[in-house]
């Protein structure tokens, strides 16, 4: 199948979940500063991160000359008591936020953006949807941090764990998108996609598996 949309994200998590709604995507890398702004909620992190790799990923087919597709961009962070919990620099920062996290319930924030054009629209267009749920931990003992820490799944994870890997040992409970928790809400994706023409319901001849 033809490719029908730019996904501009590193991460081979968001690339599996696109995957799953059947679309064809080519890859994008554009570099985005992913620090937060000083007085930024998590809603609007999340937000402006999304928005602003789908723009720079959109800025990025224009200068290298590629086909006009939307591009998708997502974010995903973590929070627990307003505090916004980031990946892990180094082992002790690993420790300080599995220390936080144990026992305790978090949010995730995760929020998906488009921005391109269509038949329909002429002008370049940008949208998002944010997905917000709730994770809760049991107590997690020290030997299970260490042998996670080695595991290696930490390194690059908001929030120091992966719900698909391992840490579902962890997760005592969650309330909203799982998808979501992963770092693409698929819901709110296929509505963005399908408000840009691409349909994610099709026949079983058009699926690209």
């Amino acid at each position: 199948m033809t490719p029908e949309v730019y996904l501009a994200s590193s991460s081979p998590r968001r690339r599996e979940l696109l995957t799953q709604l059947g679309v064809c995507f080519d890859v994008l890398h554009p570099n985005v500063d992913e620090r937060a702004l000083a007085g930024e909620s998590a809603e609007q992190f999340v937000t402006r991160l999304a928005l602003e790799k789908a723009r720079a990923g959109w800025e990025l087919i224009q200068q290298q000359g590629k086909l006009p597709r939307p591009v998708i961009g997502a974010d995903t962070c973590i929070v627990l008591a307003d505090e916004l919990i980031g990946k892990p620099n180094d082992k002790p920062h690993y420790e300080q936020v599995m220390n936080k996290l144990s026992g305790a319930t978090h949010q995730v924030y995760s929020a998906v953006a488009i921005a391109g054009s269509t038949a329909r629209m002429r002008n370049l267009e940008e949208k998002y949807r944010l997905s917000r749920s709730s994770v809760e931990f049991r107590d997690i003992s020290e030997q299970e941090r260490e042998i996670y820490w080695q595991s290696g799944e930490p390194a690059d994870k908001a929030g120091g764990y992966a719900i698909q890997g391992l840490a579902a040992a962890f997760v005592k409970n969650i309330h909203g998108s799982y998808s979501g928790i992963v770092g693409l809400p698929l819901y709110e994706t296929a509505e963005l996609l399908q408000a840009f023409g691409v349909n994610v319901v099709r026949a079983a001849s058009q699926q690209n598996y």
